[in-house]
This record gives structure tokens, sequence and C-alpha cells, in this order.
């Protein structure tokens, strides 16, 4: 029923419409029309203009040549007064310009031009009369003698008046015809002006109509768009809410399935460790060798374990990066060892650096790690050898296609790619390539946080990664980080081996200030294996009596997170007393004072939780052994 009132409603318009078209072309053409009507009515009054134009001339040229033997007779009367030859001597002067413009103005009646040029002639010959009257007159004839001969072309003068006549008459008929054509035109135009007026009254108030008419069914339709909102508005409400469950199931299924990943991947390791430590601690007093065997899986099920953290906080975009300038063509070039050993003699490796590269602002350590998981991704696609490229370049990324991926700022980047000849992944692949735990891997073979260890590193140095696949065809991963301007700082950002651990003297002093006890002591115990004199405290307070009473501390060890004060605090007021004091943090927990956006604080010096003896032993000697 509401189809069949909008569809009546839709015709009703449409009539209305067409209706509204038809008067305003009606009007259009009466306009039009007086237009025309007012144009014509202008030509017939020029027309009458001109008639007038003509008999006033006809009239002229008569009286030039009236006013001609008017003078010659006044000059005979008066027995030879010459300014009455002036006078005739400046109408005859006067009557050829006027019998020229009678001829222009009669070019449109033939009949008029014929009777012009008999009215010319028989003006020359009655002037030609005159003339002759003054030279007899000045040969000393007498008045009655040229009268004689003045009255033989008085029949001219007669002819010239019967033809002026018959032309002014000729004119005046034309006068006639075209003053009856104005008043025709000026009536036709009054009648058009009328049917305009009628047209605009007829049109306005159709349209006045129309306008109301219109507006009813708007303030109707403005009803029904109210109440279509409101029921809209209930519906987006409702599918809202559908949404927010969909959103929170889907977001559980997530977590599902990341925590099912972690404790898969944790419950292996744990296994290995408590298992390992169980038969240790069974064995130490009757096999040592096999005891040891045993905390050596131990020790590589934890690093397993820690590595899976650290991979998860790359994934978070949580773990603390120690950004520095970096030439990626050295750091490239650097690794060449590292990939060797690491996918092994089977595969092809080219490396393709560009020339003039720009620097970039990125953790080392980090940038390896996901070039090598990069390399490890291709081998594995590559069972059957292949060629495997890393390319570096200069790239510039425009608004265009930032405007059609997220996370990413258009502008200069430094580009890092990794290309193999390997299977390939279809689109569905490619899609989910980057989340936890997603792998196509055997059973095995990967943990699934590779990817997803790369993308968390690159999008929390503000770069762009991006995977270009073909099955059958091979992989390119590229990596985009961004361009470091400014001034260059010192380093080329490689990681340089450690042949063995450097060790502390007995005259090196640390201050260890950790909260759990158990990390506590395995830290002093650690740092007193490598050489170092150690001092320990439980908390802030304790730290800053130690720091009192002690004379000398070199390093001050600290946890970053401890109930009170916090190690960043605790390090500024040891500062403010200790101005030379150098100071080391550890933690486990990423959001802290001292890491910002994943980034650490400038001038900081950080180690993550868990170390072991060889990081800490590197780490300690280098914030030792920094200048200033």
């Amino acid at each position: 029923m509401v189809g069949e009132e909008n569809a009546m409603g839709r015709v009703r318009n449409d009539k209305a419409l067409i209706a509204l078209l038809i008067g305003f072309a009606a009007l259009a053409a009466a306009v039009l029309g007086t237009v025309w009507l007012s144009q014509r009515q202008e030509a017939a009054a020029g027309w009458v203009r001109h008639t007038l134009e003509v008999e006033t001339s006809i009239s002229d040229t008569v009286a030039l040549v009236q006013e001609a033997e008017t003078a010659v007779r006044g000059y005979l009367v008066t027995d030879g007064q010459p300014e009455f030859l002036t006078a005739q001597q400046k109408a005859v002067g006067r009557l050829g310009p006027q019998f020229d413009r009678l001829q222009h103005l009669l070019g449109d009646s033939p009949g008029q031009q014929a009777r012009l040029v008999r009215l010319r002639e028989q003006a020359r010959v009655r002037l030609a009369v005159l003339d002759a009257a003054v030279l007899r007159r000045q040969q000393g004839e007498t008045l009655g003698q040229i009268n004689q001969g003045l009255a033989g072309g008085q029949n001219r003068m007669t002819e010239f008046r019967a033809t002026a006549a018959q032309m002014r008459a000729d004119e005046e008929r034309l006068l006639e015809q075209r003053a009856e054509q104005v008043r025709i035109e000026g009536l036709r135009l009054r009648i058009a002006l009328l049917v305009s007026a009628v047209a605009v009254v007829v049109l306005g108030a159709f349209a006045f109509r129309d306008a109301r008419r219109r507006l009813r069914r708007a303030l109707e339709a403005g009803d029904d768009l109210a109440e279509a909102n409101v029921k809209l508005k209930a519906e987006a409400e409702s599918r809202e809410a559908a949404e927010a469950q969909v959103r929170q199931f889907q977001k559980m299924q997530a977590i599902g399935q990341l925590t099912g990943g972690i404790a898969h991947d944790f419950n292996n390791m744990l296994a290995i460790i408590i298992g390992s430590l169980d038969l240790a601690k069974r064995r130490l007093k009757t096999d040592i060798v096999r005891a040891e065997s045993c905390i050596d899986s131990a020790l590589e099920g934890a690093s397993r374990a820690a590595q899976l953290t650290a991979r998860l906080l790359a994934f978070s975009r949580l773990q603390p990066l120690e950004p520095q300038v970096l030439d990626i063509n050295k750091l490239v070039g650097g690794m060449s060892e590292l990939l060797r050993r690491t996918i092994g003699e089977n595969l092809r490796v080219e490396t393709v650096l560009a020339g003039g590269l720009w620097r970039t602002h990125a953790d080392p350590a980090q940038l390896e790690n996901a070039i090598v998981n990069l390399c490890v991704n291709a081998r594995d696609a590559m069972p059957d050898g292949g060629k495997l490229t890393i390319e570096t370049s200069n790239a510039h990324l425009d608004d265009a296609y930032a405007a059609t991926h997220a996370e990413v700022a258009a502008g200069q980047y430094v580009m890092i790619s990794v290309s193999d000849t390997g299977t390939g992944m279809p689109s569905e692949v490619v899609e989910r390539a980057f989340e936890p735990f997603y792998t196509t891997k055997g059973v095995g073979r990967g943990t699934g946080l590779g990817l997803s260890q790369v993308h968390g590193f690159v999008k929390q140095s503000h770069g762009h990664v991006k995977i270009y696949s073909e099955s059958g065809v091979g992989t390119t991963i590229k990596i985009y980080l961004p361009r470091k301007t400014g001034e260059i700082e010192a380093g080329d950002g490689q990681v340089r081996p450690v042949d063995e651990l450097p060790h502390g003297s007995a005259e090196e002093i640390i201050l260890v200030v950790e909260d759990d006890d158990r990390v506590r002591h395995l830290s002093v115990d650690a740092l007193r294996e490598l050489g170092y004199t150690v001092v320990q405290a439980s908390d802030a307070a304790q730290a800053l009596a130690v720091l009192t009473l002690q004379p000398r501390i070199d390093l001050l060890f600290t946890d970053v997170v401890m109930p009170g004060l916090d190690g960043r605090r605790l390090a500024e007021k040891a500062r403010a007393e200790r101005p030379d004091l150098k100071v080391l943090y550890t933690t486990g927990y990423t959001k802290n004072a001292i890491v910002h956006n994943g980034m650490l604080d400038a001038g900081v010096a950080l180690i993550a939780k868990p170390f072991t003896i060889e990081q800490i032993a590197l780490k300690v000697r280098q914030v030792l052994d920094a200048e200033g």
C-alpha cells in the first residue's frame, strides 16, 4: 500500500513537473514573441520617420528653388542690388546636396527615384532661366523685356511644383500605410504583453500551488524520515551490539589461539627444564657427566623460553629497543658468515647493495634477527635448493600508497628485501602470515612467531613490511625503515662477536638493587663469578643507605620496577650525590620509567631479564668502559 502511494506521488510529481516545464516554455515563447513584436513595431515606426523625413526633404528642395527665384526677382526689381545675387547663390549651392540627400532617402522606391530625376531636371531648367534673366539685366535690358523671358519659363516652375506635389502625395500614401502598420504592430505587442502577463500569473499560481503541495509532502516525508531514523537508530544499536559480540568472540578466539600456542610451547620447554633439572638432581652424586648434560638441556629449554618471550614482546611491539644510526649495507655485508651457518650450503645467496644508500635509525641486533628470520623462512621454502637474494635500496612511499596501507606514513625509507625462488604462498596464507603461532610448516618445524616478530619489530621502529608472493614462483618480503636525516652519529651498527667473557677486578665495586631475593642473589653470584666486588640492597631505601656509607661505587645495577622508589628515581637521587656514577638498569617489564613507546630513553643502559652470565658480563663491561 505504501509502495502504491509512493508510486502515485511520483506520478503526480512528474505531471506537475511536466506542467511547469510547459508553462515556462509558453512563458518563454510569449516573452520572445513580445520582443519580436517590439522589434517589428520599432521597424514600422522607423519607416514612418523615414517617410516624414522624405516629405520634409521634398519641401526643403521646393523651398530652395523658390528662394532662388525670389532672390533673382528682387535683384531685377532693385536695379541690381548684389545681396540678392548672394542669396540666390546660397540657395543654388544648398540645392545640390539637397537633391543628393533626397536620392539617398528614396533608394527604396524606384518610382520616386524617377520623379526625382524629373524634378532635378525641371529645377535645372528653371534656374537656367533665372541665370539668363540676371545676365540680361546686367547687359542693360529693361525689366519689361526680362519679364517676358521669365514669363516664358513659368511653365517649367509649374511643372516643378507639380512633380514635387506628386512626390509628396506618394509619401503621404506611404505614411498612411506605415502608420497603420505601426498601429497594428502596437496592437499585437499589447496583446503579446497581455498574454505574457496572464502566463506569468497562471504560472506563478500553479508554481505556488505546486510548491505548497511539495512542501506538504516534504513535511510528511520529514515525518516519515524521522520515524525511519528512529527505526534505523534502533537497528544500528542492535547491529552494533551484535558486532560487539562478534568482536568479543573474535577477540576471545584470538586470545585463545595465542594463549594456546604460548601454553603449548611453554609446556614443552618447562617439561624439558623440569625434567632435566630433576634428572640432574638425581645424578649429581652418581654421574656428574650425565648431570651436566641434563643441566645443559635445562639451560637450552630456558633459553628457548626466553626467546619465545622476546618474540611475543616483539610481536606486541613491547620489546625495549636500542636504536642507533645504521648503514644497512655494512650490516648486511657483515652477516654473510652468520647467514652461511644458518641457511646452509645448498642455497645460492646473492646480495644486491644499492650505492648511496640512506641511513636509518633502528636496533641493529633486532634488525639482524629480522633478516635471519626471513632468510630461515626462505630456506624452508626451498627444500630442493634455489636462490636467495638480499637487496637494499632507497625508496619513497607516496601519499597514494600510504592511503591504502594502514599505519604507513608517506615519506623516504630504506628498503631491505629478502627474495626466494621457493614454493610461494597463496593469498589466504599471505593474509595470515603475520599472525602469531600461524604456520604452514610441519609439526616441530616452526613456532609461527618468526614473521610476527619481524612485523612487530618493524612497526615498533615506525616502518612498514610487505609480502609479495605467488604460488610456485617465490616470495619477496620487503622491510621499509624510515630514513634518518640530520647529523649522523658515530658507529656502523655492526654487532661484533666476543671471543671470551670480559671479567672485572676486585677494585671495581657494583651495587646490585633488586627486590626479588632469588634474582638478586643470582645477579650477585654472577657478578662475583666475573671478578667484581658486589654489595647488595633489596630496595631503594637500602641502596641510598649503602651509597651514603660506601665511599666508592663504580656501577649501580638496579631493577626498574620496585615497590616505593623505582630504579629511575633511585638513579636520579644517587647521581645527584655522585654525578659520575654509572647506571645499568634491568627489567622484565617493558612499560616502565625508562622505556617509552618501545624505545629506551637516550643515554640509558639496559639488560633485559632473563639474562645469561655471558650477556651480563658483556653489558657490565660495556657500561663501565663507556666514556662520560
